[in-house]
């Protein structure tokens, strides 16, 4: 892969994400850096779930599915959605962003930006699968951030 990179000013990559940003807190977006995209890029997309949740409730939970947002993207602000980007569903049942809201301890959250050499055809609210399977040999690079959230 290449140089894709995804950090935040609100977190640093392995440590606490700050409560205003859980589900049940405020549940406001986290800000987001980008860098690294390459000029073949046509869009990014962004996958933010929780593979601790297993443990708790039998499945990898999906908190962020986000596609079409700009490859000149350098930063999505905190609490905001790209212009032109296209919200799927999370597993609250809900468009966009769902915070983190671990039932019983301490988890981990993975943020993965893809760079993709096309823009999806999906239609807004499509479930993280359905976007991984729409993204199926077009990733041109990927990065993750992560962070951990306690209850």
């Amino acid at each position: 892969m290449g140089n894709l990179k995804l950090e935040s000013n609100s977190f640093s990559n392995g440590q606490k994400i700050p409560k205003k940003f859980g589900y049940k807190h405020g549940n406001v977006s986290p800000h987001l850096k980008i860098s690294g995209v390459s000029s073949d890029a046509k869009s990014l997309a962004l996958i933010m779930d929780d593979p601790d949740a297993m443990g708790a409730v039998g499945k990898i939970w999906v908190h962020w599915v986000l596609w079409n947002i700009d490859p000149s993207t350098k930063e999505i602000p905190e609490s905001t959605t790209p212009s032109n980007s296209v919200d799927g569903k999370n597993d609250f049942g809900e468009y966009g962003y769902g915070g983190p809201a671990p039932p019983d301890k301490e988890h981990t959250y993975i943020f993965t930006l893809y760079s993709l050499n096309k823009k999806l055809s999906i239609p807004k609210g499509a479930t993280k699968s359905e976007l991984e399977s729409s993204m199926k040999n077009c990733i041109l690079d990927e990065a993750v951030l992560k962070g951990t959230f306690s209850p």
